[in-house]
């Protein structure tokens, strides 16, 4: 028999293998928790020749990094604030120390900030790095314990000092003198570190350190690395003279607990900070106690709040609230020639804006107040150009430090001070630049440089600078997520069914069913497939198909993970950005014309009426008939001639549209028509675009439309029964009516129309009275500026909200989800795996039964979803030559027009630098002392990308034709 032996462990030992700590639970009770660690002597160092160490070589001992500081062969150790602080640096493809990253370093990140832990895990797998991930918690020699009164910051700076003198030993001891043989090769392990008092302590405890600047600076590369480095990071960085040894320009923010007690006493408020698009010296705040955004006039109100920042605010006694403005001010134009290096007279500055930020003539106050404090940064890297007269020595070959200016290519930003040894090589490129700091002695922002992107208008650059603006994940698919991909790669087909297997199990075969799919030209991922057909009892079937992409994407892998970051498919004006990878999304979950695939189906027995009698759900396995574009089908169905199964079915489908369409609308779902535009490019190849129209939509569009709203209707309320507490469902809020306040004064003022916004239906019957005998496109535009008013539809969690606010107000639904564009989104693939648990296909997933999981998840999906909206709408904003079009009046200003032209589907500003009449309550503007233009007035636009001089910006300039050429004004 074995014999067992149980040793009791020491108490000495126990006091490191033990962490205890005490947990607040939900409820308020406090508990202890103990967790064991157990540590062990066997922790790879990752050394190249370790007789040790049993690990894989990471750590060469041949390579020689280049670097006049540190000479010898060695290793950098950085601590956790080298992470924080300075990642673009590490990032480079410049910085090429073999590396050493401690346990403690990257827990310690994670804990700190996770979009810099995702960027921490990606590095480590970067094949041009060398980084060893050293489990300094886990070895033995390297453990250490809290001790008494000891912050856990200065408990992890210690673990680090502890590893890398663990390290120099560990080489030393490992690395022998062998008689006979040359003597080994024992690299130093240098210590990075922005903590001046931590480096002090290393260095007296025999390890060497430095800080990032001082490692940096010995590089042969240090040029370019050391305009990466964050002003932020570095605590030897001497200041500018704009920020340093100056008074303070702004106010400084109230401390963390001050804001806190007022935001719950609610003499505070917090929300996001939102730029006015036209005057750089106002913003506001949307908070849930007013009606109407809290508003923020004035550099020193907004207090150095930047577009996307959760700010908190206090709002000022009523009687000193303003309305917004009504002048059109622009940042570059007030504040030209501005020294980068200085910031000029603040006195001259605050002069200039002064006279910019004129009193609104308008009488509709709203709540005004000023920011207190920032609860989150919105700050990232900003596609930017430099500013040429920002510049100090435009020497091509001069590598002086300059201090300049980046302008963001959003006008929703400020410039930002940076400092570079590359700014006259700069000149001319779209750039990338991060805010570090925004200190208050300084009117602007600093940052400091990422990496060029190219030349100003190259197409490379344009698209690049593109999806970074908008925040789109572009990269192409890592090994991971392939490697999840079927190993057939394109040769993989559905089995035969008699075969059997995992796939047929509990499939239904509807290979022989009529299915056909209708999409737009060009369509590659067809996500979508439906059939109709009449029933002996005098009802109808009808069916929508969607690919099964949750066959192929399971839950938590690499794949998983890299659709729900990215969260969606982005659709620009000459390239597609997908979610998954194309083998599936254009091929194997693409529902092709005959040929086998998977789908997951909804089935409903109807009525000739269009009532739903009963629907099921089902896993199959389908063999579209055919794909149709929208003109195809409608062509096919309107075609006399025509009487085969599949056109009756296409007729039979399209009836029952017509039929569920009018009772949306009567249950008061919304027509807010919003042009899309199609534009034409010039070849396959050079996809220049040439001319933009607007898309025509045929009675077959909304006969697919319908159907998609239907099935996602009925699975939103199959999985919200299945699943009452974390289903993923799709809301649209109803607008606060204050939204609608100034359409319906405009409305009322210049068309003596009136629109009712008590509910949906009310808003859409009214929609459909706003006409102008003489201008058919008015109804149009009225739709789109209600548009304007609305809030934006969202993915929620069902669990998350009150029962009473899951309805779509748009749709006049109840309940809503997406399930029908798995292929392109991925909250439509999270509604899959319900609807397959609630229908017992498949268990669900752990993370889908977890609340905090699914909101997560969708925050990021919001978030994405939105960011590839407007991405795409930015992508079609470019045009080539100048081109004069019609256009209707949005907006007036003070000094200018708002106007959108509906052929583009574009809006755009026209200046007037002559003094004007401006009637800010009747909406109306009176030019050159005789021409009034009013809002809704039809006018002719001359339209031309003008380059800034300063930046090679290019930017939409509109000029009046008609009723009056402002280019004389």
């Amino acid at each position: 028999m074995v014999e067992i032996t149980i040793r009791k462990r020491p108490q000495v030992e126990a006091v490191v293998t033990q962490r205890k700590f005490f947990k607040k639970t939900a409820r308020g009770k406090v508990i202890k928790v103990l967790r064991e660690r157990y540590l062990r002597d066997d922790v790879g160092c990752g050394v190249e020749d370790c007789r040790e160490c049993d690990s894989e070589p990471t750590l060469p001992l041949q390579t020689r990094v280049q670097n006049t500081t540190f000479p010898d062969i060695h290793f950098v150790l950085p601590d956790t604030n080298v992470f924080l602080a300075q990642m673009d640096l590490v990032e480079s493809e410049l910085f090429t120390p073999p590396m050493i990253l401690l346990q403690t370093v990257i827990e310690e990140v994670r804990h700190r900030s996770l979009p810099l832990y995702n960027r921490l895990k990606a590095l480590i797998k970067a094949d041009n790095k060398r980084i060893w991930v050293f489990y300094n918690e886990y070895r033995s020699e390297t453990a250490i314990i809290r001790e008494e009164n000891e912050t856990p910051n200065d408990r992890n700076d210690r673990g680090i000092r502890k590893a890398a003198a663990w390290y120099s030993t560990h080489i030393t001891m490992t690395h022998p003198v062998i008689r006979g043989k040359a003597p080994p090769i024992h690299p130093n392990v240098i210590l990075l570190t922005e903590d001046a008092a931590n480096r002090q302590k290393a260095q007296a405890e025999g390890i060497k350190a430095s800080s990032v600047r001082n490692y940096v600076e010995g590089m042969s590369s240090a040029p370019q690395l050391l305009d990466l480095l964050s002003a932020s990071g570095s605590d030897d960085i001497l200041p500018t003279k704009a920020s340093g040894a100056r008074q303070a320009l702004y106010p400084d923010y109230l401390p963390p607990s001050t804001l806190q007690a007022g935001i719950k006493s609610a003499q505070l408020h917090q929300g996001h900070f939102t730029a006015n698009q036209y005057n750089y010296l106002e913003g506001s705040v949307s908070v849930p106690a007013f009606t109407k955004p809290v508003l923020l006039v004035g550099r020193e109100n907004m207090n150095r709040a930047v577009q996307g920042d959760v700010v908190v605010v206090e709002v000022f006694d009523s009687s000193e609230w303003k309305a917004p403005t009504d002048e059109v001010v622009d940042q570059e134009a007030t504040l030209k020639n501005d020294d980068a290096e200085d910031s000029g007279s603040e006195d001259e500055v605050a002069a200039k804006e002064s006279n910019a930020a004129t009193l609104s003539l308008s009488s509709e106050k709203q709540p005004t107040g000023r920011v207190v404090g920032v609860i989150k940064r919105n700050w990232r890297a900003y596609v930017c150009h430099i500013d040429s007269t920002s510049l100090t020595s435009s020497n091509a070959t001069s590598i002086s430090l300059q201090t300049v200016f980046a302008t963001p290519v959003s006008r929703l930003l400020p410039r930002i001070r940076l400092r570079t040894r590359q700014a006259p090589t700069l000149i001319g490129q779209k750039i990338l630049v991060t805010i570090d700091r925004w200190d208050n002695t300084s009117r602007y922002p600093e940052g400091h440089f990422v990496r060029a992107l190219g030349k100003t208008e190259s197409k490379e650059a344009e698209q690049e600078s593109l999806l970074l603006e908008f925040e789109v994940a572009y990269r192409p698919f890592g090994k991971a997520i392939l490697d999840c991909l079927p190993r057939e790669g394109d040769q993989w087909v559905v089995p035969p069914k008699e075969q059997g297997g995992p796939i047929w199990r509990d499939r239904e075969d509807l290979r022989d069913m009529l299915i056909c799919s209708i999409d737009p030209p060009g369509c590659q991922d067809i996500d979508d497939a439906l059939h109709a057909k009449s029933l002996p009892n005098g009802n109808i079937e009808a069916g929508v198909h969607i690919a099964d992409v949750s066959n192929f994407v399971h839950p938590d892998t690499p794949m998983d993970n890299e659709a729900a970051a990215r969260g969606t498919t982005v659709y620009l004006v000459d390239n597609r950005i997908d979610m998954l990878p194309s083998l599936l999304g254009t091929n194997l979950c693409s529902l092709r014309p005959n040929v086998e695939r998977l789908a997951f189906s909804a089935i409903w027995e109807l009525t000739p009426d269009a009532e739903i009698v009963n629907v099921r759900f089902t896993k199959s396995v389908i063999a579209s008939k055919a794909a149709f574009t929208y003109e195809e089908a409608q062509l096919r169905k309107d075609d006399p001639n025509l009487h085969d199964p599949l056109t009756e079915s296409i007729r039979l489908l399209n009836t029952l549209a017509l039929k569920l369409k009018a009772k949306r609308m009567a249950a008061g779902a919304l027509n807010l028509a919003s042009p899309e535009v199609k534009i034409h490019l010039d070849s396959a190849e050079s996809s220049d675009p040439i001319d933009v129209e607007q898309k025509e939509l045929r009675e077959t569009n909304s006969l697919v439309e319908e159907f998609m709203l239907l099935a996602n209707i009925s699975v939103a309320r199959k999985i919200q029964e299945s699943f009452p507490g974390t289903a993923v469902l799709r809301r649209h809020l109803p607008p606060p009516k204050a939204n609608f306040e100034k359409l319906q004064d405009i409305l009322k003022k210049r068309k003596g129309l009136t629109l009712d916004v008590s509910s949906s239906g009310a808003l859409a019957a009214s929609l459909d009275q706003c006409l102008d005998p003489a201008e058919p496109a008015f109804n149009t535009l009225v739709r789109i500026m209600a548009t304007r008013c609305m809030l934006s539809a969202e993915y929620f969690c069902s669990g998350s909200v009150g029962r009473d606010t899951f309805g779509h107000y748009g749709l006049a639904s109840e309940i809503y989800t997406h399930f029908t564009s798995p292929i392109r989104r991925y909250a439509d693939v999270l509604a899959h795996r319900q609807l397959s648990a609630a229908i017992g296909y498949t268990p669900l997933h752990a993370t889908l039964h977890s609340k905090h999981h699914v909101e997560r998840i969708l925050e990021v999906v919001n978030r994405r979803h939105r960011m590839a909206q407007m991405a795409g709408r930015a992508s079609g904003r470019g045009e080539k030559a100048t081109v004069r079009e019609e256009a209707f009046v949005i907006r007036t200003f003070r000094n200018g027009l708002g106007v959108f032209v509906s052929k583009l589907g574009i809006e755009g500003l026209v200046m007037f630098k002559r003094d004007t009449e401006f009637d800010a309550d009747n909406y109306t503007i009176t030019v050159d002392g005789k021409v009034q233009i009013a809002v809704f007035d039809k006018v002719v636009v001359n339209i031309e990308v003008e380059k800034d001089r300063n930046t090679q910006r290019g930017k939409v300039k509109m000029t009046l034709v008609e009723p009056i050429d402002s280019r004389s004004l």
